[in-house]
């Protein structure tokens, strides 16, 4: 289970029983192991966010059973679908031009700065 905070700017994700992990100041990304994960779109209204976070959780519980590959391979697809449509993947959700770091490691980012200075130690 996550646990997410209402103010974009303050975001921290925590799993239950481990560390949190810190969002960037601007509230696009998460860091975990040292790598931004672009969060979701925060203007998606909140009815349209939860029937997409269902459709994902769906897919990723279809991946795991013992499906044939073609099965599997359309769940893969409703994953990436419902990705992309949070804002996840694909396009970025901001409109000021800043380019996307989703995925790479925050010491090879502008966010490396910021990432240092936390306090508790990389996530």
């Amino acid at each position: 289970m996550y646990i997410m905070s209402t103010n974009v700017r303050s975001l921290v994700l925590m799993k239950s029983d481990s560390a949190p992990y810190p969002a960037t100041p601007d509230g696009r990304y998460f860091v975990v192991r040292g790598r931004l994960w672009r969060l979701s779109n925060p203007s998606l209204p909140s009815d349209t966010r939860d029937a997409l976070v269902k459709q994902l959780m769906d897919a990723r519980r279809a991946m795991r059973r013992d499906q044939p590959e073609e099965l599997r391979a359309a769940a893969r697809e409703s994953v990436d679908a419902a990705k992309t449509a949070l804002g996840e993947r694909g396009p970025v959700w901001w409109t000021d031009g800043a380019p996307d770091f989703n995925r790479r490691l925050v010491k090879n980012t502008p966010y490396a700065a910021w990432f240092d200075a936390l306090p508790d130690g990389p996530a």
